[in-house]
Order: structure tokens, then C-alpha cells, then sequence
């Protein structure tokens, strides 16, 4: 028996969900939203430390996030942004070295002089050497390895990609690449909002409760079926529910799982690979480089990235204590990602200490772990052409997830656009079914 109806129901409370849904109930249509944890965020949930929030894993805002920044001004959160000057560090076999300026890449001495000097040249260059190239259809590995050579891309790149994107990292195509260069430099000013990102979630959600939007929470999908005026879904402990569209937020592969035989038959036919990270989440009672971003390569570490988050947002928020993040994206087969938390940000503390000597054990105040399972999708070459469609064809249902925002950047702004584009479409469907005309 249908217990409940709604024109649009948005599966999954992540940003990209929250926004979809804030902008189509600003539009006056009666949506709900349904988050099978017991709380909003997605990636950008958080856990609770002396009293405050803080995310499991770590954001930041970049200038150039128009669209994020966007529906931050709707809710009132915009000129909450809080803006910073952030550096990058690199360690490297142990030694630790700045990566900022010319001067710094002088002084690197994990590449040979005549290196530095190309490496400094060519990354100058890099994004006019891209322009007008197929970069869509050009391994990453073979573009780099001819521009940089091969020790360039042997000693720093390969442990960096192969970090982000595991075994087939060189396959990932180059245009990936050129869309992060575009966002993102070694010396970046980048901001953080005041309350954090659940500042933003907790702002969202009051939007679309007070235009008349549901949440629910601790609801999860457990069936989706397309039906000839709309679709059903049952939830939680057998409730179905009714609505003329669906928004899915889920990854592709759980949407997959969600779906009936008939729905099942219509999803895009995709091989793409997920990579998920393992992130620890460190209160300590020093800093340690004072660098936002230091890659970790070849230094014995299961992790191989640290985010020092108080270098952006300070750290008067967490009564003096510095926040810092440890990273390593993995498959979720991994031995490393099944592992148990607890035991995980032991192994990592004793890691970060030898990697940073001078951090006392008293230094730690607190770690702790967070997974998640479908973070950085793998695409493969020519994903372009291949990039699934969000209108899941001969149904009523529309898929938006982080396999849909190539080329771009997966990012929280890359998450909003998306959900942009999505309720622009369905808000234009709904309006031709109101007024008897074809869908196109």
C-alpha cells in the first residue's frame, strides 16, 4: 500500500541531493529527501569533538567554485567564507621540502638540477601545451612522461597518481589533469566556512523544510521501480512510496543494486571503478609543517597524503588543538580498507610520529578513522563520449553522481552544478507534462 506521495523524491542527503532539493522546492514543488544514515552530508558529514562538528573528511572552498559559492549566497552562508593563502609541502623518503616557488623547486633535491629546471619550465607551460589537444583521449602517464621525461614522472607523478587512482592510475586520461590545474595551485588561497560544511548542510535543510520539503533520515531505499506515470520505491521496513520523478544521488553501483529487473535493464551498462580513501582525523597539540597539502612518497606509510586543515581554518574552533588529516584513497576490497579503524589510526599514530619526530606521544590528543566506500571514479579513456546520461532513458528516474561530473573535478562545487543541471531538467519536464506537451 502507498503510504505517501510526492512529486520529486531525492535519494540520498549529500550535497549534491540537498541542493537539488533546495533549488526544486524553491520552485515550489513538493519533494522529499531520503537519507538512509541517521544524518545529512554524505562525504561532508561529521563527528562530534569538544563539543564541536568536525568533517570526517576534509573540504576546502576554492574562489573559482562559482556554483558552490552560488547556493551559499541563496542561504545566506557567502560572506561566511573565511579566505587564507595556503602552501604545499612534499616529503619525500622522509626529508620534507617546500613546493611553492622557484626558489623551493631549486632546492628539491629528489630530482637531479637540470630536472628542477625542466620541471619548473614545463609546469609553467602546462596548460597551453594542453590547449587543443585531445586530452580526452590521451593517457595521463604518456602525456607527462613527454613532457616531463621519464625520472620526472617515475619519482614524483607515478607514486602521486598511483596514490589517487591505484593500479591503472596512468590510464586515467590527461584531461583530468588539466580540469584540476585549473582549480588548483601549489599556492592557493582557499577558504573554509564559518561553523564548517554543516553550516552549509544545516542551512540547506532549513531551506527546504521551510518550502515545504521533507527529510527524512535513517531511511534507506531498499527497491526503485519505474512505473508509466512515475516511479515507486520501497523503503525502510516495507513502506512504499509514490512519485512522478526520482532523483538518485547514489553511486551508479548501489543504484544498480537498488533497482528492479525492469529498472535494472535500462541503467547504463558502466565498468567504471571506484576508488574510496581511508582518512584519520588527528587533534594534536602542535602543528606539524604548517603546509595545507603534503603528498607522502616513499616513506614506508600506509598513508600517503597529510592535510593540515588549522593551516586554512586556524585553531581557535577546536580550542587551540591543531585538526589534521592523514589520506589514502584505496579500493574498497583492500585489505587496508577492511581493516578495523581503531586499529588503523594506532598503526597511522605510531607513522606520523615517525615521520614527524618531534611529535611527542603526548602531542596526540585524539585519532580516529573514517572510510568511505565510492569517493574518486577511475574513468577511463574517451570517457566523454561514454559519461552516462543523467535522464536514465524510458524512465522516470534521473541519476546524478560523481560519475556524471567529468571533466570536471570532483569536488563539493563540481557536486552542486550537477545538481544544477539535473533540476533544470526535470524542472523543465514537469512544466511540458503540466502543459500536455512531449517531453523532449
Amino acid at each position: 500500500m502507498t503510504a505517501h506521495s510526492a512529486q520529486v523524491v531525492v535519494i540520498g542527503g549529500g550535497i549534491c541531493g540537498l541542493a537539488a532539493a533546495h533549488r526544486l522546492t524553491r520552485h515550489g514543488l513538493q519533494v522529499t529527501v531520503l537519507e538512509g544514515g541517521d544524518r545529512l552530508g554524505g562525504l561532508g558529514s561529521f563527528f562530534s569533538h569538544g563539543g564541536q562538528a568536525v568533517e570526517r573528511f576534509y573540504h576546502c572552498l576554492m574562489p573559482t567554485d562559482d556554483e558552490l559559492l552560488g547556493l551559499m549566497d541563496e542561504v545566506g552562508l557567502k560572506d561566511a567564507v573565511r579566505w587564507r593563502k595556503t602552501t604545499m609541502g612534499m616529503i619525500v623518503e622522509g626529508r620534507r621540502h617546500r613546493f611553492n616557488s622557484p626558489l623551493d623547486l631549486l632546492r628539491f633535491t629528489p630530482l637531479r638540477f637540470h630536472e628542477r629546471v625542466r620541471f619548473g619550465v614545463v609546469s609553467l607551460l602546462l596548460r597551453r601545451l594542453g590547449s587543443g589537444r585531445d586530452l580526452d583521449t590521451l593517457r595521463t602517464e604518456d602525456w607527462l612522461r613527454g613532457l616531463y621525461g621519464d625520472r620526472i614522472w617515475e619519482e614524483l607523478f607515478a607514486p602521486m597518481f598511483g596514490s589517487k587512482f591505484g593500479a591503472s592510475f596512468g590510464d586515467v586520461p590527461a584531461l583530468y589533469l588539466w580540469q584540476r590545474l585549473g582549480r588548483e595551485r601549489n599556492v592557493a588561497t582557499r577558504g573554509y566556512p564559518k561553523g564548517g560544511y554543516r553550516a552549509i548542510i544545516d542551512a540547506l535543510r532549513t531551506s527546504i523544510e521551510e518550502a515545504g520539503g521533507t527529510i527524512r533520515l535513517s531511511t534507506p531505499v531498499r527497491r526503485i521501480g519505474s512505473t508509466a506515470d512515475g516511479c515507486s520505491l520501497t523503503v525502510g521496513d516495507g513502506e512504499v512510496l509514490a512519485a512522478e520523478k526520482v532523483l538518485s544521488t547514489v553511486p551508479l553501483p548501489q543504484l544498480r543494486l537498488l533497482a528492479d529487473d525492469a529498472l535494472a535493464s535500462r541503467l547504463p551498462q558502466s565498468d567504471l571503478r571506484y576508488q574510496g580513501v581511508v582518512a584519520g582525523v588527528f587533534f594534536l597539540r602542535r602543528k606539524l609543517t604548517g603546509h595545507y597539502w603534503t603528498p607522502v612518497l616513499r616513506c614506508g606509510t600506509e598513508f600517503d597524503g597529510v592535510v593540515e586543515m588549522s593551516a586554512l581554518t586556524g585553531t581557535d574552533a577546536h580550542d587551540g588543538s591543531h585538526l589534521v588529516y592523514v589520506i589514502r584513497y584505496t579500493d574498497r576490497s583492500s585489505r587496508l580498507y577492511r581493516g578495523e579503524p581503531d586499529r588503523i589510526a594506532a598503526r597511522w599514530t605510531l607513522q606520523l610520529r615517525e615521520l614527524f619526530p618531534e611529535l611527542r606521544p603526548e602531542d596526540v590528543e585524539s585519532a580516529r578513522v573514517f572510510k568511505a566506500p565510492f569517493v574518486e571514479p577511475v574513468h577511463p579513456l574517451g570517457y566523454s563520449t561514454t559519461r552516462p546520461p543523467i535522464v536514465v532513458d524510458g524512465t522516470n528516474l534521473l541519476s546524478a553522481t560523481t560519475a556524471h561530473v567529468y571533466p570536471d573535478v570532483t569536488s563539493w562545487n563540481s557536486s552542486v552544478k550537477l545538481a544544477n543541471r539535473a533540476t533544470s531538467h526535470l524542472l523543465d519536464t514537469l512544466s511540458r507534462r503540466e502543459a500536455g506537451e512531449p517531453a523532449q
